[in-house]
C-alpha cells in the first residue's frame, strides 16, 4: 500500500526547464553591474508574492535604471524560461487519468513569467487542468522555502504532511517541508526527470 496520497510539484525545472544562471547574467549585462543589490532581491520578492503589480515592478527598475526600455526588462526578466517538454505533459495527464493520488502544483513565480509561459506553451491550460490544486506564490501571497506556504497547502486540502511528496529542484524548499514532515524529492535537473519518479522514489510507492 502506498505510503502517498499527495504528490507536490515544482513548476520550474520540475515541467518547464529554466535557465536561472543564464537569466541572472542576462540582467547583470543590461543593468551593467555586477550584482543585484538587496533593494532588487526585496523587490522581486514583493513581486513573486503578490506584494506589488507588475507595473509597480517595472516602474522600480525604470526609476534604477533610467536608460532601460520596458521591454528590454521584460525580455530579461523572462530569459529565465526555456521549453517545457511535451512529455511531461504526458506524464502528468496519465497520473491524473489514474487518480491515484491528488495532485497539487506548487511554484514561486509571478504574472510576467506565467503570462510568458501561456503565451509560449500551447497545452498549458491542458497542463492546469492536471491538478487538484494550482498554487502560484502571486496568487496566494506565500512563497518558498517559507514554512507558512506549505502549511497553507496542508490546511487547504486536508492533508497530513507524511502522506505528501514534495519534489522541488531548490535545496532550500525540500528541507523547509523535510523539517515539517513532507517526504521529499530534492530534484537534480541536471541528470533527473520528473518522469522517473516512480522509480526513482520507489521506496515510497
Amino acid at each position: 500500500m502506498s505510503k502517498i496520497k499527495t504528490l507536490i510539484f515544482d513548476f520550474g525545472d520540475v515541467f518547464i526547464n529554466l535557465d536561472k544562471q543564464g537569466a541572472i547574467q542576462n540582467a547583470l549585462d543590461l543593468f551593467q553591474i555586477e550584482a543585484l543589490d538587496a533593494e532588487m532581491n526585496a523587490t522581486n520578492e514583493l513581486y513573486e508574492v503578490g506584494k506589488i503589480s507588475t507595473s509597480e515592478f517595472v516602474d522600480f527598475y525604470k526609476s534604477k535604471f533610467s536608460n532601460i526600455e520596458e521591454t528590454q526588462l521584460i525580455d530579461v526578466w523572462n530569459s529565465i524560461l526555456k521549453d517545457f517538454p511535451k512529455y511531461r505533459l504526458e506524464f502528468i495527464q496519465n497520473l491524473a487519468e489514474q487518480k491515484k493520488y491528488t495532485l497539487i502544483l506548487l511554484s514561486n513565480t509571478n504574472d510576467l513569467h506565467i503570462d510568458s509561459v501561456k503565451s509560449t506553451t500551447p497545452f498549458f491550460e491542458e497542463f492546469k487542468a492536471c491538478f487538484d490544486a494550482f498554487y502560484l506564490s502571486q496568487e496566494i501571497h506565500f512563497r518558498k522555502p517559507n514554512t507558512d506556504i506549505f502549511e497553507f497547502v496542508l490546511k487547504e486540502n486536508n492533508l497530513i504532511a507524511n502522506e505528501c511528496l514534495f519534489i522541488d529542484d531548490t535545496k532550500d524548499n525540500t528541507d523547509t517541508a523535510a523539517t515539517m514532515g513532507f517526504h521529499t524529492w530534492n530534484i537534480d535537473e541536471t541528470k533527473e526527470d520528473i518522469i522517473t519518479l516512480f522509480e526513482t522514489k520507489k521506496d515510497l510507492f
